[in-house]
């Protein structure tokens, strides 16, 4: 983060990936025991999905939780979880690991559902 990001107010000026990475940076000063991070990918191209990825991975410690809500496997390829839940209207369908996510990005929730 550039200095002079100090002295501007709450992501004045920042772009969707500047927004994102403020966000992770506040994270990180806090400490935070449990993040509950809701659809970081979303709006970032590809660079700053991959900064904010590998911010959020720094984030990890053996202390800490982090729940991290999303439409996309895409981030799962950065960001690998201990634990996938899938869910639809509100109701956890499936839970497992990475395959889980990719098998509903390929085929959708029916693909969950019917199992």
């Amino acid at each position: 983060m550039k200095a002079d990001f100090l002295n501007k107010n709450v992501n004045e000026g920042f772009s969707g990936g500047e927004r994102k990475r403020n966000e992770i940076l506040k994270l990180a000063v806090l400490g935070a025991d449990l993040a509950i991070l809701d659809e970081i990918d979303s709006g970032l191209d590809v660079d700053a999905l991959r900064d904010v990825a590998a911010a959020v991975n720094g984030l990890f410690t053996p202390k800490n939780s982090v729940l991290m809500i999303t439409h996309y496997a895409r981030l799962l390829n950065i960001i690998k979880p201990t634990c996938i839940h899938v869910m639809e209207d509100g109701k956890i369908l499936r839970t497992g690991d990475s395959p889980i996510a990719k098998l509903t990005e390929d085929e959708g929730y029916q693909a969950i559902s019917a199992v």
